[in-house]
């Protein structure tokens, strides 16, 4: 017996603007369509670079707006941007990207036991107004056997993670004994602050 269609109770935009994604990510292009959202992904490549003295966890919420930066005049009357940036915070220190199989595997070893938090910055952009904001998830791992580390990044390749790993993937279904926040913070997008915010923007339009 095939899956029943379920359709999705709110589609968006029903208001006054059309979203567009500034992310090449394919988790956070899944959250936003699972949620409900319609929009347009347009990028820019844009430095990962933040102020040395910047507190950690401030860090996404200013990349976000970083990257929102890049579409200054570029944006229609009608058009709202979301931009987003997610680390991974170990010990007060960020944990970016891994550039290969060993630094993968490092830094895996590094969360084992450990509890890290997930912190993304969003920021809400418009022709006229920016608006920003973070969410904060902390994370439980067990202890990971060596064996299980070097499997999962041979076999999954979380090169393009922060943290090198999904939590979505084997390794979060496996090792990962609790979370304090949102789920789906961890895989790169607060979905539920992002609703609420665009709910609440100012000046939009009834619903159709």
């Amino acid at each position: 017996m095939g899956e029943e269609h379920v359709p999705i109770p709110f589609a968006w935009p029903r208001e006054t603007y059309r979203l567009v994604l500034a992310s090449a990510s394919p988790r956070r292009q899944q959250l936003m369509r699972e949620a409900g959202f319609e929009f347009e992904v347009r990028t820019r490549p844009v430095p990962e670079i933040y102020p040395p003295g910047l507190a950690v966890g401030k860090v996404p919420e200013y990349l976000a707006r970083l990257k929102a930066s890049a579409f200054a005049g570029e944006l229609a009357g009608d058009e709202m941007l979301v931009t987003a940036d997610t680390v991974v915070c170990l010990r007060g220190k960020i944990i970016g990207k891994p550039s290969g199989r060993q630094e993968a595997i490092d830094m895996l070893t590094a969360l084992s036991g450990e509890r890290h938090a997930v912190v993304t910055g969003v920021c809400l952009a418009t022709a006229t107004r920016q608006h920003s904001f973070s969410a904060r998830t902390n994370v439980y791992f067990r202890q990971l056997r060596e064996e299980e580390i070097t499997r999962y990044v041979d076999t999954c390749r979380p090169f393009d993670k922060a943290g090198a790993y999904g939590i979505q993937e084997w390794i979060g279904y496996t090792g990962i004994t609790r979370i304090e926040g949102s789920f789906y913070n961890v895989m790169g997008l607060p979905v539920q602050k992002l609703y609420r915010a665009l709910e609440q923007w100012p000046g939009k339009t009834k619903n159709h």
